[in-house]
Parts: structure tokens; C-alpha cells; sequence
């Protein structure tokens, strides 16, 4: 049986034991820089595994004092569950507090709680004030181990709770859409660049193309290990090692994020859920709109400034809604968590969770965002109102990019939509969904500029597809493709480059009439040998009687001076071509005989014959074409 991935990581006070316990589990010391080893500390993450009965655990061992949170913060990104470390000589400390407020705020739930140094402390005093201080926390049900690595106290107990802890959590998803935080990048001689980070999201597989973003740069999987072994394919809740050779260290920094998906655009603004826990100092400063902040997101750390919706501050054990804006791109999901830290990095001031991704083409205190923005807040989970506020605010959306920036996968999203339809909230068409009032208000809208257009201009087709669009507004081919279908599913026809009722007739308007009526008779009089288009069009009436007369093909254009009534252009047709094919090829003098025709007339309708394929010269003479076509 294939055990389940899962990530653990440390948190506790610094020198509380965290790196030593995590040794005594998997044998591990996590220290591996020199600078660690002469301090005794973890500056930066360490990383070991731990195989449990059912379960292989990717451990992040990440710093305890207060000037290496960043590192720490980077190691939480996407865990599982935590080890959350208090020593049995010290009690709970100022960096215990932190680490916990950061883990209320990234909405870890599972965990175990060691008590270390067991042998050199109160023990049972310490757990007792480690239970209160859990109290109302995310972790406030968290079992307690106590725990001495010189002499493997509780070691054992440990491994059993951690695997307890392991059996209650949801198998890590696999969406379709993996994503790697890189908290590591270095270079090898013989391999080039290896970045390592833990996976979430889906598989990654040795020769995948994947996207570094920000940067939007593609590059390619050489290799891949996954807990110092070679794999093929690495699986989501994993710790991973990737060999990219076709990029430079400096092109893949931490905090970069590898990706299959392609987002269209990276913005620099995010609408989030803000929460400040209540557990802050009474005399902590407020959180202010308008000022700067360290934006802590999966491994990367970007400056921001927030504005608040609703308020001008933000007090300890509020929550409110806030736009983050960016000096630099961010790529971030729906239901992505973050942490808040002050522009200094010394106090860490509210965490939250990220309701729209993509805010920064919107108006953040229009009603619309409003909406959206408040029916997220109560749900932020809840995978029909990530759909109905995404329609509901933009109306529409494209299949291949609805809900892209998610936790959810193809399947989920296609099962929503489809509950969504039988509902009859939302439209569906090829490639596209549509709120379902937006849609029908849409089309409402088009019906009524293709009837404006009969009423104003009845002499013509319809309603010209590119005026339409305009009008509508509709900048996406997508779109308006979907529209003009429905439209014309739906009593409406399209005609060349316009679009019109079924029932549409094009009719001259009544100032055209008297125009198109002198028309038709000049080329009824003479019919054979009308008059030339220069005498018969002498006005701006005549003019658009005419284009009338030849968009409904009642009048054929020769050339720019001869017109023939479409009746009399068929029967000289005919009678061309019955001769030809009967007597073989004739001069133009000898058709023009046949037809009783002038020569002005005649070359322009032989020239149009030639042009359709009918016929071809020969010299002076004209011939039927092989295998010409009937037209």
C-alpha cells in the first residue's frame, strides 16, 4: 500500500529543541550550515524525513529566534500538520506565542505539541501552562507528549501521535495544477541549477515544461529526487528537488513559484480576508490603511500596502476586507493564506486569506467588488460561490480559465457548473459560461440593436456583425462567436457579414422608392443594352437604391459603369454558353451579334465570365472551360 504524503513542520521558541528532537526521529540533523553549527541554532530550513506505519512525512525544520522568522514563515507555506516545540527548562517564551499566532493565522489544525528537555525541568508544570496557552486555538486540541532526546523519553509516543494526527487529515489533493515554492536554489557542477520546495496541487514528472513566475519563463524538469531518492514523478505533499539546467541560480530565486499553469496575466493586487488575532498586546499599534507591510506568500516575501474597505484601522481580534498592493508581480490562488509582517520584520501583525487573485483590473470599492468581495468572506471554502461571485461580478468567463487561480480541480469546477446550469443560474455555450440574468440581458440587448438596425435601415441584410460587437461593447471573439450561435439558434440568421431576423426582408425605405423604381425600368427598357451606370445614378438616392438593388442581387455590377437586371444577366449567360458549347469557341463581335448586345456591355460581362471560371480567351476567342463550373 502506498503510504500518504503529508508535511510537517517545527515551531517552538529558539534552543527549545526542535532541530534535536527532529534528529532523534529520523536520524537527521537538520543544522547544515556551518554558521548554524557554531551558533547551535537554525538559521535557515532544514529538512529530513520520517516514515510512520501508513504515512511518509516530509519534515521542515524551520528557526525559532526572532530575527530568522522570515525563514520560518517560508517553511509553513504549504504544511500538513506541526511538531510545535516548548522546552520543559524555559516554558512558554515570546517566540512560542508567535509561532502559534502564525499558525492560527495559516489555519494549521493538526498537530502534536512536545514538551522537550523533560530531564531538566518541570515538566507537568509546563504542560499544564502549554494547554492554556493552546486554549482557543487552532491547535487548543492538540495532544501533548513529553519528551527527553538524551534519554528517547516519549520518542516512541511521539512517532504514534504524529501518525494519530496523520489519520485524521484529508489525503493531500491532487488538482491538476502542481505548484512548487522554491525555498531553496543552488547550483551543482555537472547537474547546473537544482531548486527544492514543497509540492502541492498535482504531480510534477522528470521533462515537464514547467513556468517560473513571477518572471513567466518557461523551463524544463531534468531531474527530479524526492527525500534524497531519484523519481519519476514526484507526488503532491512531497519534499522536491528539481535539476533545471536550461536556467541560471539567479533566474530561479526563492520565493519563485514553478507551475504547469499559465495565469494570462501575473497582477500586483490582491483582495484578501485580513484577521488580527486577538491574542495581541492590548497596547499593539493598529494596523492603518495605507500603510506598508512584508506580504508573506507560500516562500516569498513581497512588500505591500493595504487599504482597508470598510475602515481606517484595524484593531487586535478584528477582521475586515483589504486590497494588497504590490511593487511587483504576485502570482497567488483562491484560498491561498498569508502572513502580515511590519515593514521592519520584527512583529508579525495579522495573517488572512486570499478572496480574489486577480484584483487589480477591478474597482476595489465599487458595488460589484463589493459583492463579490463580502459573499467570499462568508465562504471562502465553498467552491459554488467561488463560481457565482466570479460570474456574477464579470458576467462571463472562458471554460479553459474559470476558476484557474484555485484549489480546485477541472472535475470539481465541471460538477459545479453543471449543478449551476440545471439550476438555471448560469448560461453555458461552446468555450464559455455566463451568469444566467447577465446573459439573457445581453442577448435582450442585441435583439434590440438588430431590430434598430431593420427599422433605420431596412434595405439592408442586417445588422453588420462589427457594428454590433461595438455597440455591445464585447471585446473577446469568444464571446461574441457564443452570441451570434445563440442568436442565431434562436430565431436570427446570419447573412454574409450581418445578422438579421429570420423574417427580415430587405425592402427599400420609402425616400428610396421612387429612386429604385426609375432603375428598374431604365434596365427593363433596355435590357440588353441598359444605360450606363454614371447616367442612371445622378444623386445620393440613387446611389443607395443601387447598393440596395446589388446586396439583394437584383442588379449585377459589371465593372465600374455597366449594370445588368439580374434576370437579363442569366439569360445572356445562358445564351453564351449554349452557343459555345454547341458551335465551339466565337469572337467577341460574334457573341456580341448573338446577344444583341454593344461592345461596352458585352467585354465586361466576358471578363466576369472568364474571372468566375466559366470561360476562357483563346486569342480572340472565347471558349467554354473544361469542366466549367455551373454559376
Amino acid at each position: 500500500m502506498t503510504p500518504q504524503n503529508f508535511i510537517l513542520a517545527t515551531a517552538g521558541h529558539v534552543d527549545h529543541g526542535k532541530t534535536a528532537l527532529v534528529k532523534a526521529l529520523t536520524g537527521t540533523d537538520t543544522d547544515r550550515l556551518p554558521e548554524e553549527k557554531a551558533r547551535g541554532m537554525t538559521i535557515d530550513l532544514g529538512f529530513a524525513h520520517l516514515s510512520l506505519p501508513g504515512f511518509s512525512l516530509g519534515i521542515i525544520d524551520v528557526p525559532g529566534h526572532e530575527d530568522f522568522v522570515r525563514n520560518m514563515i517560508a517553511g509553513l507555506g504549504a504544511i500538513d500538520l506541526v511538531l510545535f516545540v516548548v522546552a520543559a527548562d524555559d516554558g512558554w517564551m515570546p517566540q512560542s506565542e508567535e509561532h502559534l499566532q502564525i499558525l492560527d493565522y495559516l489555519g494549521i489544525q493538526h498537530g502534536v505539541v512536545a514538551i522537550t528537555k523533560c530531564d531538566l525541568g518541570d515538566a507537568n508544570r509546563i504542560e499544564e501552562e502549554v494547554r492554556q496557552q493552546l486554549r482557543g486555538t487552532s491547535l487548543g486540541k492538540s495532544p501533548v507528549v513529553l519528551t527527553s532526546v538524551r534519554n528517547s523519553l516519549g520518542i516512541d509516543h511521539l512517532c504514534e501521535e504524529l501518525a494519530r494526527q496523520c489519520a485524521q487529515i484529508p489525503a493531500s489533493r491532487d488538482v491538476g495544477k502542481p505548484r512548487l515554492f522554491v525555498d531553496r536554489a543552488f547550483s551543482i557542477r555537472g547537474s547546473g541549477t537544482v531548486v527544492t520546495g514543497t509540492l502541492i496541487g498535482g504531480h510534477l514528472t522528470r521533462g515537464d515544461t514547467l513556468v517560473v513566475q513571477p518572471q513567466d519563463s518557461p523551463v524544463r524538469i531534468r531531474a527530479i529526487q524526492s527525500h534524497n531518492e531519484a523519481v519519476e514523478t514526484a507526488a503532491p505533499a512531497t519534499r522536491v528537488a528539481l535539476n533545471l539546467p536550461d536556467r541560471r541560480v539567479e533566474d530561479i530565486p526563492r520565493g519563485s513559484l514553478l507551475t504547469t499553469i499559465m495565469p494570462g496575466t501575473v497582477g500586483r493586487a490582491v483582495d484578501v480576508l485580513l484577521t488580527r488575532s486577538a491574542r495581541l498586546s492590548p497596547v499593539t499599534r493598529a494596523l492603518k490603511s495605507g500603510a506598508l507591510f512584508q506580504f508573506y506568500h507560500g516562500s516569498a516575501r513581497h512588500k505591500a500596502r493595504v487599504t482597508l474597505l470598510e475602515q481606517r484601522e484595524l484593531k487586535p481580534g478584528e477582521r475586515a476586507v483589504a486590497r494588497m498592493v504590490f511593487a511587483e508581480p504576485i502570482h497567488a490562488y483562491a484560498g491561498d493564506r498569508f502572513i502580515l509582517r511590519d515593514s521592519s520584520e520584527r512583529h508579525t501583525v495579522a495573517g488572512g486569506l486570499i478572496l480574489d487573485p486577480d484584483a487589480a483590473g477591478t474597482k476595489f470599492r465599487s458595488v460589484a467588488q463589493r459583492h463579490f468581495l463580502d459573499a467570499r468572506a462568508v465562504a471562502p471554502n465553498d467552491p459554488n460561490i467561488l463560481l457565482e461571485t466570479q460570474l456574477a461580478r464579470d458576467g462571463w468567463a472562458k471554460e479553459e480559465t474559470l476558476l484557474l487561480k484555485s484549489d480546485l480541480s477541472r472535475d470539481e469546477i465541471e460538477a459545479v457548473v453543471a449543478e449551476l446550469v440545471r439550476a438555471q443560474k448560469i448560461f453555458r455555450a461552446k468555450g464559455i459560461v455566463a451568469e444566467a440574468a447577465w446573459w439573457l440581458d445581453l442577448c435582450d440587448r442585441a435583439q434590440k440593436l438588430i431590430d434598430a438596425a431593420h427599422r433605420q435601415h431596412p434595405q439592408q441584410a442586417g445588422s453588420e456583425l462589427s457594428a454590433t460587437r461595438s455597440a455591445l461593447q464585447i471585446e473577446d471573439t469568444q464571446l461574441f462567436d457564443a452570441l451570434v450561435r445563440h442568436l442565431c439558434a434562436h430565431g436570427f440568421e446570419r447573412v454574409g457579414n450581418a445578422i438579421r431576423r429570420r423574417g427580415h426582408r430587405p425592402a427599400l425605405p420609402p425616400q428610396l422608392q421612387r429612386a429604385g423604381a426609375e432603375i428598374r425600368a431604365a434596365l427593363a427598357a433596355q435590357p440588353f443594352d441598359p444605360p450606363s451606370r454614371k447616367q442612371l445614378i445622378r444623386d445620393a438616392a440613387a446611389r443607395e437604391a443601387l447598393r440596395f438593388l446589388a446586396e439583394t442581387g437584383e442588379v449585377v455590377l459589371l465593372g465600374d459603369d455597366v449594370l445588368l437586371g439580374a434576370a437579363t444577366f442569366v439569360e445572356m449567360k445562358s445564351r453564351i454558353q449554349q452557343s459555345l458549347g454547341t458551335k465551339g469557341p466565337a469572337t467577341a463581335s460574334e457573341l456580341r451579334q448573338l446577344l444583341g448586345t454593344s461592345r461596352r456591355i458585352l467585354i465586361p460581362l466576358l471578363e466576369h465570365l472568364d474571372r468566375v471560371g466559366l470561360t476562357v480567351r483563346q486569342g480572340d476567342r472565347r471558349a467554354l472551360r473544361q469542366s466549367a463550373p455551373a454559376r
